[in-house]
């Protein structure tokens, strides 16, 4: 008899062991599955953003503007750092890849200063002063507080997206707007553009360097397409480090793929500056 209770108690403690093993081990597996689950909805909505970033990369990348030639009438309004503040007309000629030519009158339409810009050189006519001045291409950055060379300069003028590349990492939607985020080599960068357009509206960066703490913004507003490409006439620069600079664009007129000339010749009377 006590061999029977003891066999009974035995079972009863195997089939309640079994029992109690059998529901850890479901529950084990409920909660394996609903970890699993999250897991993959979080890789889903990574790889939906990775997607959506994508696209709207490619889609500003193809609404870039394709030209050889380029030439604009426009009024300029600059102010810099110390307060000085210039009202100016500026005739703009560019040659994609290769060089860029402006010339910049005042008052009476007197020309003040022309330009002449290569991948490599900056020459500069100071009329005024009757001063050439002959520099490399580092000098651009040095006068915009941006590391600008020919190419990123040109499409800053031509309104194509500058220093915009594979490396945006985030988004964000708001009224009707798309801003897109990155990292890169000088920069955090904040892209943003027109949802439906597709158009981009404005650019941000801010320094990785802390000390430089440098801040610069640019805008695009007025887009004419006229010419069956999406144009802005109206641009703003705004640089802010130890020094501010604030630049406004407006276009007049413009032109893509005419035929052009770019004089530029030393006066024997010019010294050098």
């Amino acid at each position: 008899m006590m061999r029977i209770v003891v066999a009974l108690i035995i079972l009863g403690t195997f089939f309640t062991s079994c029992r109690s093993t059998k529901k850890i081990q479901t529950a084990l597996v409920k909660k394996d599955t609903i970890q699993a689950n999250v897991l993959s909805d979080l890789e889903r909505a990574r790889l939906d953003s990775i997607a959506f970033i994508k696209e709207q990369y490619t889609q500003l990348q193809s609404r870039r503007i394709q030209y050889t030639t380029f030439n604009a009438k426009l009024d300029v309004d600059y102010e810099d750092g110390t307060g000085q503040q210039l009202n100016l007309n500026a005739q703009l000629r560019m040659y994609k890849d290769s060089l860029i030519w402006a010339s910049i009158t005042a008052i009476l339409g007197i020309e003040g200063l022309r330009a002449y810009i290569t991948r490599d050189s900056v020459k500069l006519l100071d009329k005024q002063n009757k001063i050439y001045i002959a520099r490399s291409v580092a000098y651009l950055t040095e006068v915009t507080a941006l590391p600008l060379d020919l190419g990123s300069l040109q499409d800053l003028l031509i309104g194509n997206p500058v220093f915009l590349d594979s490396t945006l990492q985030a988004y964000s939607k708001g009224n009707g707007t798309i801003s897109l985020q990155g990292v890169n080599s000088f920069f955090r960068l904040l892209f943003t553009i027109a949802e439906q357009e597709k158009v981009l509206l404005s650019t941000k960066f801010d320094d990785l360097d802390l000390t430089r703490n440098r801040t610069s913004f640019l805008g695009y507003a007025e887009y004419d397409n006229r010419t069956g490409i999406n144009f802005s006439q109206r641009r703003n620069i705004a640089v802010s480090e130890k020094k501010k600079l604030n630049v406004e664009l407006r276009f007049k007129q413009y032109a893509f793929n005419e035929t052009l000339s770019f004089p530029f010749s030393i006066p024997k009377n010019y010294r050098r500056g």
